[in-house]
């Protein structure tokens, strides 16, 4: 059991939770997903499900830690938006009765790994399961960025970026990017320019299984995997997209169609705005 420590009523609810389950004969410790012992029960085995209270960023922390074990994530929607979440606050008693009761599946998403080469030698990998990011650094000039897929060149963009994103990431900043929006059971890869300049300007799906290598033609670049602290590249640097060797496991309730009901929901409503509701 998860709680994101800057949502103090998300640890209240956490504790709340867990008595729910202790009632239940079930062992349900609470922490987050910064505390290393937990954690490293994660990577032993100890856990059988992964309960997070949080918004979209907590659950995006909860795969990255879960998704390589094979731990499922039920999320409990403690924030803003949560197109990750389908069970809100109110909701949690009634739906744990429901999975108790044999009624939920698990939705498997598909996560990416991102590879950095120089001068051909691996410098790094990372885990995404919305996006990779490659784009310009704090200068404010586009960079130039050439893009393969298996091998075959696509194109170059003059650029303020590209993602290759998950359907996972294509409701986060590739949507913001003008990107479109994939089902979650799909496995292809999303490329989506950031304000391109006398380049192409649409995205493309890449064809499952397919990798990309996004080769920097340019100085003051920078990788950014799920919106974690960049990492800055050299001109010649390649970093290498593909499907990673796990899926992130989401337990879901009802039919598949919860997707788009949670989306149309969402959509044009955007409280971090300040909009209706």
């Amino acid at each position: 059991m998860t709680a994101y420590p800057k949502i103090p009523e998300a640890f209240q609810e956490a504790q709340a939770v867990a008595a729910y389950l202790r009632e239940r004969g079930m062992e349900a410790p609470v922490g987050s997903l910064y505390d290393e012992v937990l954690r490293q029960r994660v990577r032993a085995g100890e856990f059988d499900l992964m309960i997070t209270l949080g918004g979209d960023g907590t659950m995006l922390r909860a795969g990255h830690l879960c998704a390589p074990y094979g731990v499922p994530i039920l999320g409990i929607n403690m924030g803003r938006l949560g197109f990750l979440i389908q069970v809100e606050r109110t909701e949690w008693p009634t739906m744990l009765d429901r999975l108790f009761q044999g009624e939920a599946w698990l939705e498997h998403r598909m996560m990416l790994r991102a590879e950095l080469y120089r001068g051909g030698e691996e410098q790094g990998h990372w885990y995404a399961l919305n996006e990779v990011v490659v784009a310009r650094g704090q200068a404010i000039r586009p960079v130039r960025l050439s893009a393969s897929a298996d091998g075959y060149l696509l194109t170059t963009y003059i650029a303020d970026g590209l993602i290759a994103a998950t359907p996972t990431g294509s409701t986060a900043y590739a949507l913001a990017a003008g990107g479109p929006i994939l089902p979650p059971e799909l496995r292809n890869i999303l490329l989506v320019p950031i304000a391109p300049h006398l380049s192409v300007d649409r995205a493309v799906v890449l064809a499952e299984g397919s990798a990309v290598n996004i080769l920097v033609k340019s100085e003051n670049a920078v990788l950014s995997v799920d919106g974690q602290v960049p990492v800055g590249l050299s001109e010649e640097d390649t970093v290498r997209v593909r499907a990673a060797e796990f899926t992130a496991p989401f337990v879901r309730f009802g039919d598949p169609g919860y997707f788009y009901r949670n989306l149309m929901a969402h959509m044009n409503q955007n409280p971090a705005i300040g909009l209706p509701r």
